[in-house]
């Protein structure tokens, strides 16, 4: 990826926006595609010791043939699915608490559902803090209204990490000109946070 040129960076006491714009590029060097980037972080609260990140890319194919999106699972690997945004928790982070909506533990490999968190032990101190991913609405995690499905990749062991993975069994192809966009929060929180806490914020702050 190479950057092109930030559209607005702006900052107040509530919310800090960058836009960027990016290329991608084969080591060859020709454009493949172009990609619009937004990062905006918002709901500082510093009396429960949260605050949101909303991210949000579309990525455009510049070439003349399908652009196809793979993860190590559609090349073989079992239970590797991982594709675009990638979360990798600290070492401490290890062996932490894997939640979803309608489940918990590292059986949420390869599930689906609107959101899922991650909680874990900090080295050194007796604290917890907990991480939330969650899906935009217009993502549609389920592929119901034509979108490419998204799978949630997840693993608490050898390292923690969450990936909401669009191409987790299946590669996403994106025909010449066309834009694949995905928007997703993620919620980090100081303490260990239960799913009632989660899906409370959540509802309390609608897209």
């Amino acid at each position: 990826m190479a950057h092109v040129a930030f559209d607005e960076i702006d900052a107040d006491a509530d919310r800090l926006v960058i836009a960027e714009r990016l290329t991608w590029h084969p080591h060859s060097g020709e454009l493949w595609a172009d990609e619009q980037r937004r990062i905006e972080v918002h709901d500082v609260d510093t009396e429960s010791g949260s605050w949101a990140l909303t991210w949000t890319s579309a990525v455009t194919n510049r070439r003349d043939e399908p652009l196809r999106f793979g993860s190590p699972t559609t090349h073989g690997r079992a239970a590797a699915g991982y594709t675009g945004l990638f979360w990798r928790g600290p070492r401490a982070f290890r062996d932490g608490r894997i939640i979803g909506p309608d489940g918990e533990g590292p059986e949420l490999m390869g599930s689906q559902g609107p959101w899922l968190a991650f909680s874990g032990e900090h080295d050194g101190t007796d604290g917890h803090a907990t991480i939330v991913f969650a899906h935009a609405p217009e993502n549609d995690e389920s592929g119901a209204q034509g979108t490419h499905p998204a799978h949630w990749f997840v693993r608490n062991e050898p390292f923690a990490g969450i990936a909401p993975s669009f191409a987790f069994h299946d590669e996403l192809e994106l025909a010449p000109g066309d834009t694949l966009t995905r928007r997703y929060r993620v919620v980090v929180a100081d303490g260990a946070w239960e799913r009632e806490e989660i899906a409370k914020y959540l509802e309390a702050r609608p897209w």
